[in-house]
């Protein structure tokens, strides 16, 4: 089956190095432009350009979908199918082209949390499993035949660049499934269902990422966990588009500091006094809520590189003069 990958972030290079490494057929790779970032203005191209490249495949970078040329070009391919990873909405003169149809690898259970924020919406609306859908992409967003889904089990203090990794390994397996599906015709469309009570996953906005200390902790811990870049002890993921972080202001008279929070716990135990900080100043630091408290774990000062709470605390001595905002 002769193919062409449409994607843009990690998430989508790491599935086409796996889809093309169990020998799929990968004839074009289509991503975004390259990028100036930085102070610098260094130019720099998506992670799907960048391994496509490593494998020597084609890759094509347009600047519009809507460009004759280039979709005279992906005709000209005659390609079976074309798989979408990641990327951004394909007009109908592109998702018609090839004659198997075009499909997308969707991060929730479709029709739930359609949307460009999936991860992160499953986790900050406290939900206890989540998973991947692969479909016919179609005129609306995320509403296409489901082809198959994957269900992934979640627990209270799943991060969500942990949930990032697991989705995107059990994603790519799935993708390769649908593929071969495809190819040999042994699968069963289902069109979605609608009449469920569905929640979407718009994309994040940075009112989103400040904490209000006025929720209850479960609100703040979910909230803190669904933008976590944590993975590990030792492992951050990189992507401010999934991981953005939350944060907060640490007062103390006159003095201000902005805090990224990345990683939390979350108790019931609190002295109900909203806002006020516990602390043995080596070890631990709770800020007490009306239902619950927060207990951080791992934190970024503006400017500085993250650091768990002691060795936050090493540096800085804790009394009733602090203040969260």
């Amino acid at each position: 089956m002769k193919i062409v990958f449409f994607g843009t972030p990690g998430f989508a290079a790491n599935i086409l190095e796996y889809l093309h490494k169990n020998g799929v057929e990968i004839l074009q790779v289509i991503s975004a432009p390259d990028k100036q970032k930085g102070r610098g203005k260094k130019v720099i191209a998506t992670q799907v350009k960048t391994k496509a490249e490593e494998l020597k495949l084609s890759v094509l970078t347009p600047n519009s979908l809507k460009d004759n040329d280039f979709i005279n070009e992906l005709k000209k391919i005659n390609a079976d199918l074309f798989v979408v990873v990641a990327f951004r909405m394909l007009p109908k003169k592109i998702w018609e082209i090839p004659k198997m149809g075009t499909i997308n690898l969707h991060t929730s259970l479709l029709p739930n949390y359609r949307g460009a924020a999936p991860i992160n919406k499953v986790l900050i609306n406290g939900e206890t499993k989540t998973g991947i859908t692969t479909f016919f992409i179609d005129e609306k967003i995320d509403c296409g035949r489901i082809i198959s889904q994957k269900e992934v089990k979640l627990n209270n203090d799943t991060t969500a660049a942990q949930l990032h990794e697991k989705l995107m390994n059990k994603g790519s397996k799935l993708l390769l499934q649908t593929i071969e599906s495809i190819l040999t015709n042994k699968f069963t469309p289902v069109v979605q269902n609608n009449n469920l009570s569905i929640s979407d996953a718009p994309k994040l906005t940075k009112e989103v990422t400040k904490i209000d200390w006025n929720k209850t902790a479960i609100e703040i811990h979910n909230l803190i966990r669904g933008l976590s870049p944590i993975i590990s002890e030792n492992e951050i993921l990189k992507d401010v588009a999934i991981c953005p972080a939350t944060w907060f202001n640490l007062k103390i008279e006159d003095k201000e500091i902005r805090v990224k929070l990345l990683l939390s716990s979350f108790s019931e135990k609190t002295n109900n006094k909203i806002g006020d900080i516990e602390t043995d100043n080596k070890s631990y630091l709770k800020v007490n809520l009306l239902a619950g408290s927060i207990n951080i774990l791992k934190l970024q000062v503006a400017g500085k590189n993250a650091v768990n709470i002691s060795q936050f605390l090493l540096g800085n001595k804790i009394d009733n003069k602090w203040k969260v905002a």
